[in-house]
């Protein structure tokens, strides 16, 4: 016997039936298009790019003109064949490559730093594996002529500093036109991009050449802010910079105990604040701090690796910045920093990515609410007065 929904389906003419499928299909199609297409533009639209002052720029087009508007982003973990899966690759690249064309779209930055872990499986991946990583990552993260792409290198893309070898660091290198200790100056702005998986200090080679570049970088930084009136003989023949102090990007953040002072929506977990932060792991060791401080006395540090943010001042006056995960895998509400930089100046500004427990919840609604539909389309959701009625004459009859 045919139950009643499968008869009254039969029973429905054939253009009903059609226009029944076609409303379905609008419906599914329009959850599908929200959830993985508008609502980052949705959720992105909300960003602006913080206010910095001009130094001594008094027209507001040249304030405009000397702010350099800079995006960081960090751990992106690109997964890799050996432990990702492809429907969870799948998922997070296209929520990864959709997220950062938007921001390009609507911020258009001049420059994108994505410091480190880039990659999931660098540390042990094959050619043939590294490869398409490469593709896959360049794909998502392509940018615009207008907007430069700098990238910093982390430990999951050549190892821990135990894993780390010349041949890993050499690929990255070639592919990101990175080298372990390397100055770039836009708009008068001095970046210094550190391999801070080099700063182990036991005097290996791959970590002596990366403190020798950087010594010679902090010589050059020296030399360029001296002052006319006092020249000094070891800087006749270096190649001055502009005087500008320092911005330091890279991977490890510099020492601290933990993450216990660390506070916002970005932050880590309350049960993980308090976990103290192992050197050389988790963070930088103190003497190595200690001596990219005193080298370049910074005025603003960029890291990422916790995965999640954080705010931490060092000598009371050196701010650094954690960033959080850009990846979903890594965090239930990944974002990244919007920065307005100037030679003597920065404003930060936090920029959140749709949290993934909303999706989620707006995936099954729509589910539920669908369901509700086609049960009541094909009449099988009687009133709670009718269904008792029946079960009534039932029992009776029986």
């Amino acid at each position: 016997m045919l139950s009643p929904g499968l008869t009254t389906l039969r029973g429905l003419p054939l253009k009903k039936r059609l226009c029944f499928l076609l409303k379905l299909v609008c419906f599914v199609s329009s959850v599908l298009i929200f959830c993985e297409f508008l609502i980052y533009y949705l959720v992105i639209f909300q960003c602006r790019w913080p206010e910095v002052k001009g130094g001594d720029h008094s027209g507001e087009k040249e304030i405009s003109a000397s702010v350099l508007k800079a995006i960081i982003l960090a751990d992106t973990h690109l997964l890799g064949e050996i432990k990702g899966h492809w429907l969870d690759k799948l998922r997070r690249e296209w929520q990864m490559e959709r997220s950062f064309q938007t921001a390009l779209w609507f911020l258009q930055p001049d420059i994108v730093f994505i410091l480190g872990d880039i990659f999931d499986e660098g540390k042990w991946s094959s050619p043939q594996a590294w490869a398409d990583d490469v593709r896959r990552f360049q794909k998502m993260f392509q940018c615009p002529v207008s907007t430069e792409l700098v990238v910093v290198v982390g430990n999951h893309d050549i190892g821990f500093h135990y894993e780390m070898t010349a041949y890993k660091v050499n690929r990255f290198e070639k592919v990101f036109n990175f080298t372990s200790g390397k100055l770039i100056t836009r708009k008068g702005i001095n970046f210094i991009l550190v391999n801070s998986v080099a700063m182990e200090g036991d005097g290996c080679t791959l970590c002596r050449a990366s403190e020798a570049k950087l010594v010679a970088l902090s010589h050059q930084l020296n030399c360029s802010q001296q002052k006319p009136n006092r020249p000094d003989k070891r800087c006749s023949n270096v190649e001055k910079l502009p005087a500008s102090e320092p911005i330091l990007l890279q991977h490890y953040p510099l020492y601290r105990k933990s993450d216990a002072e660390c506070s916002g929506e970005d932050s880590a977990p309350p049960e993980e604040k308090k976990i103290p932060f192992k050197e050389k792991y988790d963070v930088l060791s103190q003497e190595a701090s200690q001596k990219l401080l005193w080298w370049f006395r910074p005025r603003l540090v960029l890291s990422g690796h916790t995965h999640s943010g954080c705010e931490v001042l060092h000598a009371g006056r050196i701010l650094e910045v954690s960033v959080p995960s850009f990846s979903w895998r890594n965090r239930n509400n990944p974002g990244f920093i919007m920065g307005s930089i100037t030679p003597t100046d920065f404003s930060l500004q936090k920029c959140f990515l749709p949290y993934e427990s909303r999706v989620l919840t707006t995936y099954c609604a729509a589910g539920a609410l669908l369901v509700i539909l086609v049960l009541a389309h094909f009449q099988l959701l009687t009133p709670p007065f009718c269904f008792g009625q029946r079960l009534i004459s039932k029992h009776k009859a029986v």
